[in-house]
């Protein structure tokens, strides 16, 4: 069987693996970025705050993004710790209002921008590593369709370099020896609403605390309203929430968020579903040629609204710390693992702070345990 080589793969066609890909391109590298599963399916983590313009401009698809019919997000509204609501107007900020985002839409018009850019996108496959490379020999990779029989032959690439963008997975990173650090066993569950009238006009984040953790709501570009519920795993019964109407039910215990849902005419237009949602990041992002982006090098809580940020700039950062290291700077790898460790250090230092802002329920598990000073759970 014939291996066809390539200066980078990078396993992942999200925001990180898309944002790597267009660097490393436009910088003349011969990129193979295989983006996995082309899967059109809603996705949960729609929020790109204002400062991420500066992102997409670095990226070349500011304009596109703007122009491409994602909804304008003014701001947040928070009922965190009282019940007068907080209100963070975007508009007086220097970067101006932030977006919801179709993540479908704005997944693929990254890896069209890639494409563009000058990298192969090879949709719709997987990469597994074979054997790992060296500073004297590549990676070599099994490559195969996403939907192909696993008795079917795997077509064989070589790669000087191998970026893990396979999201909280990490799967590549975890095979070439690197683990995943977790700080909480958190969980969203998430469900789209529809009303028949067309009187919900508030692009804001609203945001309301409960007893057993939080809620969030947005208004998404397709006019649906999201609604997400933030626990730890342990502390809800899963199968009430995820059957039926489970979710939509419990929506009563945020009284502010529910009555919003209520005057507007919703109902659930989708199945509830479940999506990790806990703070980790790997021991180490980087090794012998290879790096970890995105949430498989840091994953936030999504009170921060930092993960679609937080992947672009990953990508964008480790693309240039490879290219700093074939430039001769023996030291550029190193830095970007010890700064990715720096965001997240800082990040829980903050989510810890505005944790404490909420202090209706002290005592109850899921708030106690962001009081205090919780133990690592390190996952093989």
């Amino acid at each position: 069987m014939s291996t066809r080589r390539h200066e980078v793969v990078i396993a992942g066609g999200g925001p990180a693996g898309a944002a790597a890909a267009i660097a490393l391109a436009r910088a003349g590298r011969d990129v193979l970025l295989v983006a996995g599963s082309d899967d059109a399916a809603f996705k949960i983590g729609e929020g790109l705050p204002p400062n991420a313009r500066a992102l997409l401009r670095d990226l070349g698809v500011l304009e596109r993004v703007l122009a491409d019919g994602h909804r304008a997000s003014p701001g947040t509204c928070a009922f965190w710790g009282d019940a007068t609501p907080h209100a963070n107007d975007f508009l007086f900020q220097l970067h101006g209002h932030g977006l919801q985002l179709d993540r479908t839409r704005f997944d693929a018009m990254l890896r069209d921008a890639a494409a563009q850019s000058g990298a192969e996108v090879l949709p719709d496959a997987l990469v597994r590593i074979v054997t790992a490379g060296d500073a004297t020999r590549p990676h070599r990779l099994a490559l195969r369709p996403v939907d192909a029989q696993t008795h079917a032959e795997a077509e064989s690439i070589e790669a000087d370099w191998l970026i893990d963008a396979t999201g909280r997975s990490a799967t590549l990173a975890r095979a070439l020896g690197a683990r995943k650090v977790a700080y909480d066993g958190q969980i969203a569950f998430h469900q789209r609403l529809r009303s028949a009238r067309d009187d919900d006009h508030d692009g804001r984040t609203f945001v309301e605390a409960v007893e057993d953790g939080w809620w969030y709501s947005v208004l998404l570009p397709s006019r649906e309203r999201l609604v997400a519920f933030l626990t730890d795993a342990d502390l809800c019964d899963h199968r009430r929430l995820l059957d039926g109407d489970g979710l939509w039910r419990a929506l009563v215990d945020a009284p502010h968020l529910h009555a919003l849902c209520k005057t507007h005419g919703y109902a659930p237009a989708s199945q509830a579903r479940g999506a990790d949602a806990s703070g980790s990041h790997l021991d180490r992002a980087a090794g012998e040629r290879w790096l970890a982006v995105g949430d498989a090098a840091l994953a936030f809580d999504p009170l921060s609204s930092k993960g679609i940020a937080n992947a672009m700039y990953t990508g964008l950062r480790a693309a240039d710390a490879l290219l700093r290291h074939d430039r001769g700077d023996a030291g550029a790898i190193d830095a970007y693992t010890q700064h990715l460790l720096d965001i997240h250090r800082v990040y829980r230092e903050q989510l810890r702070a505005f944790h404490a802002m909420e202090m209706h329920w002290p005592e109850a598990p899921y708030w106690a345990r962001r009081l205090a000073a919780l133990p690592l759970r390190e996952t093989a």
